[in-house]
Parts: C-alpha cells; sequence; structure tokens
C-alpha cells in the first residue's frame, strides 16, 4: 500500500525511490509487525483474561502444566493481525505470491481459531474433532496447490530440487499439487504438535521463517538464482516482506509468550503460521529445505506417528509421552531447558539450510 504512495511522491523527491528496494521493504515490514505486536500485545492479553479466553490444559499431561490452566490463548491472532497489516503496508499488492501466502495463512489460521473457540466454549482441552480439522485443511491446501499450478508462469514453479545436488530438476506435473498439498498440511500439523511449551513453536518458526525470506530474495532475483544454481522464479522475491513480517510478528508475540508465558498462541496461530511456512517453502520451491530447517517440527511430529504406532501394534510406549518435548519433561528436565535447547537445533539446522545455497 505505501509502495503505491511512495511511488507517486518519488515524482517530488527521488528519496522516495529507495523504498521500491525489495530489502529495505522486508527490513521495515520486520520493524512494523514487531512494534505492532509489542504495542497492542498488553491491551489484547487484557482483553482475552477479560472474557475468559484461557487455556485448557489436558489432565493425563505433564503436572507442571496443570498451573498454566487460565492463561489467556489465541494470541494467535495478534500474530496474525501483525502479519497482515505490514504485510499491506509494505508488499506490493499487485504481486500473486503475497496473497496466495497470506489468504492460506489466514484460512488456516480461521480453522485453529474455530477450533479454539470450541475449546473455550467446551472448558476442556478438546476442540474440532479431528476428521473435521484434517478435511479443512486438506481443501485449503488443495485449493491454495490448485491456485498455485494454474497461475504458474515459468516452468521453475512446478520444479522439483533437491538441497545439495546442482542439476538434479525434475518436472512435477499434476504432482506438484500433490506435494503441494502435503508440505502445507504436514507444515501446519507440524507447528501445531511442536506449540507446547512456551516460545517452543515461535522460535523456531521466526529462524525458519527467515531463512526462508533469504531464499525468496534470492530466488526472486535473476543474478543471484544464476549464481547459487537456484530456480529463478520472477516475482517471488516479494515473499520476503511477509517473512519479514512472519518474523517480526513472532518476536513480539515472543516478548508475551516467553517463559513464564503470558499467552499462548493457540491452534489459530500455529496453524496459520505452519501453513505460512509450508506454502512459502513451496512458492521458493525449498520444500526439502523446509524439512531441514524445520527439523524440530518434523521430530515433534515423527515422535507422535511412533508413540501411536507402537502402542497400537504392541501396546507399548516408546516415549513416556508424546510429543517428544513433553518426553524430556518428564525425565526431568526443566522446561526452559527444554525450550532453549530445541532452539538451539532449530539454529543449527537452518545454518545447515542456508548452507545448501553454495553446497552443491
Amino acid at each position: 500500500m505505501l509502495l503505491y504512495l511512495f511511488d507517486y511522491l518519488s515524482q517530488f523527491h527521488s528519496g522516495f525511490n529507495m523504498f521500491q528496494y525489495l530489502t529495505l521493504r522486508a527490513i521495515l515490514g520486520t520493524l512494523t509487525a514487531l512494534l505492532i505486536a509489542l504495542l497492542i500485545g498488553p491491551k489484547f492479553i487484557r482483553k482475552l483474561s477479560h472474557h475468559q479466553v484461557g487455556q485448557f490444559v489436558r489432565d493425563d499431561g505433564p503436572e507442571s502444566h496443570l498451573s498454566k490452566s487460565g492463561t489467556p490463548t489465541m494470541g494467535g491472532l495478534l500474530i496474525l493481525f501483525s502479519i497482515t497489516i505490514s504485510t499491506l503496508l509494505w508488499a506490493d499488492l499487485e504481486n500473486r505470491f503475497i496473497w496466495i501466502v497470506l489468504l492460506t495463512t489466514l484460512a488456516f489460521g480461521l480453522v485453529g481459531g474455530i477450533d479454539d473457540l470450541k475449546k473455550v466454549a467446551n472448558k476442556h482441552s478438546d476442540g474440532l474433532k479431528a476428521r473435521h480439522k484434517y478435511l479443512w485443511q486438506s481443501i485449503l491446501a488443495l485449493t491454495a496447490a490448485v491456485v498455485l499450478y494454474l497461475t504458474a508462469h515459468v516452468p521453475a514453479e512446478l520444479e522439483l530440487i533437491l538441497p545439495f545436488f546442482k542439476n538434479f530438476v525434475l518436472p512435477l506435473g499434476l504432482g506438484y499439487i500433490l506435494l503441494t498439498y502435503f508440505v502445507i498440511v504436514g507444515s501446519s500439523n507440524a507447528v501445531n504438535l511442536t506449540d507446547g511449551l512456551d516460545g517452543l513453536a515461535i522460535m523456531p518458526t521466526v529462524m525458519v521463517a527467515g531463512a526462508l525470506g533469504i531464499f525468496a530474495y534470492a530466488t526472486g532475483h535473476l543474478y543471484y538464482s544464476d549464481y547459487l544454481a537456484i530456480p529463478y522464479v520472477p516475482g517471488v522475491g516479494e515473499v520476503a516482506v511477509i517473512c519479514g513480517a512472519i518474523v517480526g510478528a513472532g518476536l513480539g508475540f515472543l516478548w508475551f509468550n516467553t517463559y513464564p508465558a503470558q499467552v499462548f498462541m493457540g491452534d489459530v496461530g500455529s496453524l496459520g503460521l505452519g501453513a505460512a511456512l509450508g506454502i512459502i517453502a513451496v512458492v521458493v520451491r525449498q520444500e526439502f529445505v523446509l524439512f531441514i530447517m524445520g527439523g524440530v517440527f518434523v521430530m515433534e511430529t515423527v515422535s507422535v506417528i511412533l508413540q501411536v504406532a507402537s502402542f497400537k501394534l504392541t501396546g507399548k510406549r516408546i516415549f513416556r509421552m508424546a510429543p517428544i518435548h513433553h518426553h524430556f519433561e518428564l525425565k526431568g528436565w526443566e522446561e526452559p531447558k527444554v525450550i532453549v535447547r530445541f532452539w538451539i537445533i532449530t539454529v543449527f539446522l537452518v545454518l545447515l539450510g542456508l548452507a545448501t545455497l553454495k553446497i552443491r
């Protein structure tokens, strides 16, 4: 929105041309989202408390979590609001990638919000039935996948590349829709499963989003994409702005979500942010790199799958409790120790993901 204003003003003063630079707008998008979250966060949390929008803790969870019951939830609304306003202010609103990523994020957030509201209304940790939640996630993911497939402008948008391999390119055809579906739904649910401790999900999300912003910028830049031997996708660089907004909004939310949390993001935040990471990875053609950088999310998801499969097949549990962060809690690790160590793992994995830009 402001891009058009500054473009108009540039005819009166050339200094306004600086706002055409994508890097500057990505930075401003980050700062704007951060300031919005910090400024309205306290009042927003008070509103949630006033309306008794509190967290309901599982009875079978770690005993240390029982004290968290009643802590305001649905803080993801703060994140999504900050992302939306910042993106609308600083992104090129004629860019199709911006709208596809933003609308997918908000749509998944809506599903999560309905889930959260049901929990609050029922005064129980159970919200939407799993099959209903998965159905809506599937519909939204397939819609996004089909739109991306039908609006693709260059072959590179529908080709699969592998990290560490310089010359591997696989045209996906209709398989692109299937891959996109699994990446978005998988990423959304993975972040949702990880969101079980104060700040555990939001900081890895911030780090992965920041790294994806770098990939977006390079993929949308003709010179850098050629130099780094990655696909060139015209226009996708603009997604760096929304990546910056996610980073800023996430850090602003972490101010209130850090241990001991004043607010939880709820499914409205975790499902929306997970979908955002998934669809951004798709449009910048880095699905496998997302798998690497989001290793903590993957680990949490796999721990649940293994736990359920083991119990159904053998009647025995592999972990003391799943997702795996609860396993470490029950082993005696203090909550902040689990959180920070998972953050450190994410730093390593994000750096490894970024290294794929040169190690080919």
